[in-house]
């Protein structure tokens, strides 16, 4: 199981995080994501329990997973709240925005890779939350290119977890629908 008081001060300092953040093309506050791939997490591991994986860690990192990427914590911030393990697992989590777009994804993947299953399990939540209803002004190929860089991430990340692999494939079968 997981670490209850963990959680609570991981998802305190998440919703401050986020507080100004609305999911896009909604009037959600984005903590609700951050928490859904919390959810996305847990389930998995108590559907599937990994000995490998420590729970709360995971947890941790799927409440913290956009902190760097989307608001102005920093590497540093999450390091002096959390440690060594959780800041470099969030930073594995975020992409590189120094690097050219099309290579963002690909680096963090490699950087989840060497974090671990837990991280792993958690990119794949993330990308499961996020394969619902796109926003409705994203273009029929953005739709796609997102679409095929939910394989990508499924083919990286793919072998840890069977229970979290599944969902994910099936996520990803079924988005063709907003095409």
């Amino acid at each position: 199981m997981w670490n209850p008081d963990q959680y609570l001060m991981t998802l305190l300092f998440a919703a401050e995080a986020h507080k100004d953040q609305k999911i896009p093309d909604s009037n959600y506050n984005y903590v609700t994501h951050v928490t859904n791939v919390a959810m996305e997490v847990a389930n998995a591991l108590v559907q599937q329990p990994l000995s490998i994986v420590d729970t709360t860690f995971a947890i941790q990192c799927a409440l913290l997973h956009d902190t760097i990427e989307d608001t102005p914590v920093t590497y540093k911030d999450v390091l002096q709240h959390f440690g060594n393990t959780i800041a470099d697992g969030v930073l594995a989590l975020t992409k590189n925005d120094e690097l050219p777009k099309s290579q963002r994804m690909e680096d963090s993947l490699q950087r989840i890779v060497r974090q671990g299953a837990a991280v792993r399990i958690v990119k794949m939540a993330d990308r499961i939350n996020n394969l619902q209803h796109p926003p409705s002004y994203w273009t029929i190929e953005k739709k796609k290119k997102y679409h095929q860089e939910a394989q990508l991430i499924l083919d990286t990340l793919g072998g840890v977890h069977a229970y979290i692999e599944k969902r994910l494939a099936d996520k990803i079968k079924a988005y063709p629908q907003f095409f």
